[in-house]
């Protein structure tokens, strides 16, 4: 008498068949390749990142930092120029570097008031900025906007006027292609930083990242310095503090 077959259940067919699809899909991603590309992790910033790899209207490309003369942690590029850009403004602005690549450099320890009242495609505007710019000064926000005019006007045009020394570590902390540095210009006839004229004559805050200056002044002892120029441009009521409404030391 033959045996009659078990009868499998539907359950233990359902589970071979989930199985061997989940084997095919393993062995697929060992062997097949990758689409798109891998998410990037969240690695630490580089205190020196590469500038921007963008073409250049000379048909170069950005290469990494080390085509300067090193002094140090810093940099050292001679015969720098200002180049155009929309975004120029008193403490930020695009420059033609000696070897011909154009980057953005942001200046340390100083922070100019905005030469505009802006609003950005995400919604978001510069105004709240504005007005802590113009409560520094004890100033109204629009008195702020023409002050910050002013010294985008004084810093393009002193830039302008010659070559100038540019000192930077490609540092960039949000990773936007904008680079701090510190910047050499003729003022009076003698070589001057220019965040330092910036607050001599009151176009600018201290405010922003401070550093350690490329002739080895520490960051501290400098700022003391920026302090007592910042209290007597207050004082004497130059720039910003031409119209404020109190003289009072903050």
């Amino acid at each position: 008498m033959a045996v009659r077959a078990k009868k499998q259940s539907p359950w233990f067919v359902l589970l071979i068949i989930v199985a061997a699809v989940v084997m095919w899909a393993l062995d697929q991603r060992k062997s097949g390749p990758e689409e798109g590309p891998r998410p990037q992790r969240n690695e630490k910033v580089s205190a020196n990142p590469p500038p921007s790899s963008k073409p250049l209207p000379s048909g170069k490309t950005a290469g990494r930092p080390g085509t300067g003369h090193r002094e140090g942690r810093y940099e050292l590029h001679r015969n720098c120029k200002l180049a155009a850009d929309n975004s120029n403004d008193g403490d930020s602005f695009r420059v033609l570097l000696p070897d011909g690549r154009r980057e953005i450099f942001r200046l340390y320890f100083v922070d100019t008031p905005e030469s505009a009242f802006k609003s950005y495609r995400n919604g978001e505007n510069n105004h709240q900025r504005i007005r802590e710019q113009a409560e520094h000064f004890g100033i109204t926000s629009e008195e702020a906007v023409e002050v910050g005019k002013d010294g985008k006007q004084f810093v393009l045009g002193l830039l302008g006027k010659r070559p100038f020394t540019l000192h930077t570590e490609w540092d960039s902390p949000f990773r936007d292609q904008r680079y701090h540095a510190f910047i050499e210009v003729e003022d009076g006839g003698r070589p001057r930083w220019l965040h330092e004229v910036l607050l001599e004559k009151g176009f600018a805050r201290l405010k922003t990242k401070p550093a350690d200056l490329p002739d080895g002044t520490k960051a501290a002892s400098h700022r003391r310095h920026l302090e007592a120029l910042q209290s007597a441009a207050r004082k004497s009521r130059t720039g910003g503090w031409r119209t404020t409404r109190s003289a009072a030391a903050r």
